[in-house]
């Protein structure tokens, strides 16, 4: 077979390539995926019970770029959907990310106000605060809330997640569920918020209904490198693995899920809810708050971290730290050598922690400036 591009990886990064690649350039793609199916972590399906579920964890598409989401626009139609969490504290559910609403759900009126005007009078209403910075704060009463804070919602649940304490991590890591000065207690404050109408799956099918398409499954991309012959080629995967491990293994962590179908028509209020403490799952997540189904069945998912162990289980968040910098770094040298005939981006192949609409506005950019040039 001839193709102009081989693309590894059939998530969001690689699909987004192949659909502008032939639809723009008019070129051949063959997309090549180890698993048995498009759409990487996003992918969704009906179960037996005919509830749309996510296989990989709740996916709910946000995004601040209208770039993005018009380009996103094309191949779906979109469920308006805003995502609220929950966090068992001491017995309580409260908001998650920890906003003003979760701090009257914690503390006394009293209380709970004296500490809203200090937050208000140090951050500003409306403002983002790292935990970890929230921790360097003077005011002891800011710091005892801090504290209180970090040990109850962060520390137990980074650990599961991780496998390391907070301060262990990159403070992006961290950042991405601050303290939020806010009575708005949606998950994300992004413009635009949404799930697919019908889905990732089906969002994914239109972006590869393109003659110029051919998409292969259940295939490791090396075990067809003497069959195929192509131009350039897009790598997704991990980096480390691309290489051979030749600087050494890259740390990911992995995800166990369960699937449990229940005979009543809801079992919790909102479309997820943490454990920071309890139990080693992390969290759980019902998937008729996010599919918008009426049905007298529920269907949630349980999610268990654990270690990725290549071979056994699926690599899903780079264990960003500065270590871990400095292999990726060697493998960008090794990435350089490639003088271009091969292109690496996505998750995996960045070592980046990237949402969803951060994987396709990385996936554009690299279009418009090293693949359609």
């Amino acid at each position: 077979m001839k193709v102009d591009w081989l693309i590894v990886g059939a998530g969001f990064t690689g699909a987004t390539l192949a659909e502008r690649i032939a639809s723009v350039m008019g070129q051949k793609v063959l997309l090549v995926e180890r698993r048995d199916h498009i759409g990487g972590n996003a992918y969704d399906e009906y179960n037996e019970h005919g509830i749309l579920v996510h296989r990989y964890g709740p996916h709910i598409f946000h995004t601040n770029s209208k770039k993005v989401w018009d380009y996103l626009s094309r191949f779906t139609r979109w469920r308006t959907y805003q995502h609220r969490v929950l966090g068992i504290v001491e017995g309580k559910k409260i908001p998650i990310p920890f906003n003003l609403n979760s701090l009257y759900a914690i503390f006394p009126p009293r209380h709970a106000e004296r500490l809203e005007e200090k937050l208000v009078g140090y951050y500003g209403l409306g403002a983002k605060v790292p935990i970890l910075r929230l921790r360097e704060n003077e005011d002891k009463d800011i710091r005892f809330l801090a504290e209180y804070v970090y040990q109850n919602i962060f520390y137990g649940y980074t650990l599961k997640q991780w496998g390391l304490r907070p301060e262990e991590l990159d403070p992006s890591v961290t950042e991405r569920v601050p303290v939020y000065i806010s009575r708005d207690d949606r998950y994300f404050q992004d413009i635009y918020q949404a799930i697919p109408g019908e889905g990732y799956t089906a969002m994914f099918r239109q972006m590869l209904r393109n003659p110029n398409i051919k998409i292969l499954l259940n295939t490791d991309f090396r075990e067809i490198l003497d069959e195929v012959r192509f131009n350039r080629m897009i790598y997704t995967g991990p980096i480390d693995a691309f290489f051979d491990y030749m600087h050494g293994p890259l740390p990911y962590r992995s995800l166990r899920f369960e699937f449990v179908t229940l005979h009543q028509e809801w079992f919790q209020e909102a479309g997820t809810v943490n454990y920071p403490n309890e139990y080693d799952f992390t969290r759980i997540t019902e998937q008729k708050h996010l599919s918008g189904q009426q049905l007298p069945v529920t269907t949630l998912v349980y999610e268990y971290p654990e270690a990725y162990r290549p071979g056994e289980n699926d690599p899903y968040y780079p264990v960003l730290r500065e270590e871990n910098r400095e292999v990726y770094a060697r493998c960008l040298e090794e990435a350089k050598k490639l003088k271009g005939t091969v292109l690496f981006a996505g998750r995996l192949a960045d070592y980046k922690y990237y949402n969803m609409d951060q994987a396709v506005e990385r996936a554009l950019k690299l279009f418009e400036g090293e693949v359609a040039r």
